[in-house]
C-alpha cells in the first residue's frame, strides 16, 4: 500500500513534572528533509531526534515541534532557578551583536530578564538524556499518527491512481487495435489516388504493395505498445508494494511520456493522435498526484 506524503500527527505526555507535547505534519518534497524546533533545554537531542524520524520516513518534508510547558503541572509554589548557561549565550550574542552593528545601548539586566526560559522551575532543569527515554516514545507516538494519515491519503491516491491507469490502458488498447486497420486504409487510400491520377492505365500491384510496406515500417508502433504494456504491469506492482514506490512510479511515468510521444510521432491517423492526446492528458494528472507518493 502507498502512503502519501502530506498528514500530522500529534502526541503528548508528562515528563519529570512538565507537560510535553510532540507535533508532527510532512509536505510534498523530492527528497527527505527534517525540521525539528525544540525548547532550549533539549537542543542536545536534535541529532538525535532526527536520526529516529529518518528511520521512519523516506520522502517529504516533516516539521516537527517539541513544546514543554509546566502550567498547571508544577507546584505553583516551585522554587525558580537561573538557567546559567543559557544565559551566557544569550548575553553573548548580545554583545557579539553590539558590538558587529556597532549599537549604543548597553547589554542590561532587564533585557536579560526578557528572554524565555532563563528563569525555570527547579524540577525541569536536569540532563536531556535524563527525557531521552520518554521523549522517544512520545516521539514514536506522533509518527505513529502522523504515518497512519499518510496512509489513509494514501489509499486514496491509490484508487485515484489504479483508475487512471485503468483508462490509459483501455485508450492504449484502442490504439492497438486501431494500427492495423490505418495500414490498409493506406494502402487503398494509395491505390484510389494512383488510379485517379493514371486513369485506365494498369497499377503496378508489387511497387504499390512495396509502397505500403515501406509506409507500415515507418509507421510500426508495435515496440511502443509492447514497453508501454509493461510500464503498466510495473506501475500495476509498484502500487501493491507500496513502500518507497513514489520515485519508481515518476520515473515510470517518464517512460511512458517517451512511447506515447513516439506513437504520436510515428501515427498520422486521426483517431490515433486523439487517443495519444488522451493519454498525454491522463499522464499529466499521474503525474500530478505522485508527487505526493512517499
Amino acid at each position: 500500500m502507498i502512503r502519501s506524503m502530506t498528514g500530522y500527527g500529534r502526541a503528548e505526555a508528562v515528563l519529570a513534572g512538565r507537560k510535553f507535547a510532540v507535533e508532527m505534519k510532512s509536505v510534498n518534497h523530492r527528497y527527505l528533509e527534517i525540521s525539528l524546533r525544540l525548547p532550549g533545554m533539549l537542543l542536545s537531542l536534535d541529532t538525535e531526534m532526527k536520526k529516529k524520524i529518518g528511520e521512519q520516513f523516506s520522502r517529504g518534508r516533516i516539521e516537527a515541534t517539541v513544546r514543554a510547558d509546566s502550567e498547571g503541572i508544577a507546584d505553583n509554589s516551585s522554587r525558580l532557578t537561573l538557567n546559567l548557561p543559557l544565559a551566557r549565550n544569550y548575553h553573548a550574542l548580545l554583545c557579539q551583536l553590539k558590538e558587529e552593528l556597532q549599537l549604543g545601548d548597553e547589554v542590561s539586566l532587564a533585557m536579560m530578564t526578557g528572554f524565555r526560559d532563563v528563569f525555570v522551575p527547579t524540577e525541569s532543569v536536569q540532563d536531556p538524556a535524563a527525557l531521552w527515554e520518554g521523549l522517544s516514545k512520545l516521539l514514536d507516538e506522533a509518527m505513529r499518527t502522523l504515518t497512519e494519515m499518510r496512509a489513509r491519503e494514501g489509499e486514496s491516491l491509490q484508487r485515484d491512481l489504479t483508475a487512471r491507469l485503468s483508462l490509459i490502458a483501455c485508450v492504449l488498447e484502442t490504439i492497438a487495435g486501431r494500427a492495423p486497420q490505418v495500414v490498409c486504409e493506406y494502402q487503398k487510400r494509395l491505390g484510389d489516388r494512383i488510379r485517379e491520377l493514371t486513369g485506365d492505365m494498369t497499377i503496378d500491384e508489387s511497387r504499390l504493395l512495396q509502397e505500403v510496406a515501406i509506409m507500415a515500417e515507418k509507421s510500426d508502433i508495435t515496440e511502443e505498445i509492447v514497453r508501454f504494456r509493461s510500464h503498466i504491469e510495473q506501475f500495476t506492482d509498484l502500487l501493491t508494494i507500496g513502500d518507497g514506490a513514489g520515485r519508481k512510479i515518476d520515473f515510470l511515468i517518464q517512460e511512458m511520456g517517451r512511447e506515447v510521444n513516439t506513437i504520436g510521432a510515428k501515427s498520422s491517423d486521426a483517431e490515433i493522435s486523439r487517443n495519444v492526446i488522451e493519454i498525454k492528458s491522463e499522464l499529466a494528472k499521474l503525474r500530478e498526484q505522485v508527487q505526493n507518493i512517499e
